[in-house]
């Protein structure tokens, strides 16, 4: 079923919040972070089947072997040779949790947590990360275009994970040399679209059964699994 939605921008500008919104909401609808008023950015129509995940990969691919410990530091070590994930507008505190948890296992090296996306400061999310908010840096920031704009001065590529038709297989993509930085989206309208543009390639787990999509949570465990083997 086709669903249309917006992407919103809170017109304050100290705060600039960007996050998707359902087209049916009112022209005035306000800002869900400081109750400004906002404009709308972008107008997608977008097909959908239940709940939206962004793509990803499922199995271990040839490449490095495993992060393990070996001795004081080796966590630390590991955080630093692993990718960084810009988590856009994810909503549910429950994925969010999740999203940590994988995090922590996959040793990535910090989470940008974007727009409407829950961070560890709300104590709920603690049911899910279990610890692994603790353990994984994290920060905040209020507009996803900022962050990426920072990562690209910081020399990231950006690889968004998407299922769309001109997807790469993330199986297939070649790894780059520079700092890779994977960008996930919400669960009903997926990543915004001026991430998806900005992005430098956008990468799906090819999928064989009915359904053309997993849940965000899901598909980001089973990705960054994959990419920690191969980068």
């Amino acid at each position: 079923m086709n669903q249309h939605y917006q992407v919103r921008q809170c017109t304050a500008a100290d705060c600039r919040l960007r996050f998707p919104a359902r087209a049916d909401q009112l022209p005035t609808l306000q800002c869900p972070r400081c109750g400004a008023a906002t404009l709308i950015c972008v107008e997608v129509v977008a097909a959908h089947e239940g709940t939206r995940g962004t793509a990803a990969a499922a199995n271990a691919a040839a490449g490095n072997p495993l992060c393990s410990d070996d001795g004081a530091g080796s966590q630390e070590r590991r955080r630093q040779r692993c990718l960084t994930v810009v988590v856009d507008n994810v909503r549910s505190l429950f994925n969010v949790g999740s999203i940590f948890r994988s995090a922590d296992g996959a040793g990535v090296a910090h989470l940008h947590l974007c727009g409407i996306t829950p961070t560890p400061e709300n104590p709920k999310l603690g049911k899910t990360a279990l610890g692994a908010e603790l353990t994984v840096p994290w920060s905040y920031h209020k507009n996803s275009l900022d962050c990426i704009a920072f990562l690209r001065r910081a020399g990231y590529l950006l690889w968004a994970l998407e299922e769309e038709r001109d997807a790469i297989s993330i199986f297939q993509a070649p790894v780059p040399p520079q700092p890779l930085a994977l960008i996930i989206g919400n669960e009903v309208t997926g990543i915004d679209p001026a991430l998806r543009r900005a992005a430098d390639a956008v990468v799906a787990l090819p999928m064989y059964g009915a359904k053309r999509s997993l849940n965000v949570a899901t598909a980001f465990g089973a990705a960054v699994i994959l990419l920690t083997h191969r980068i």
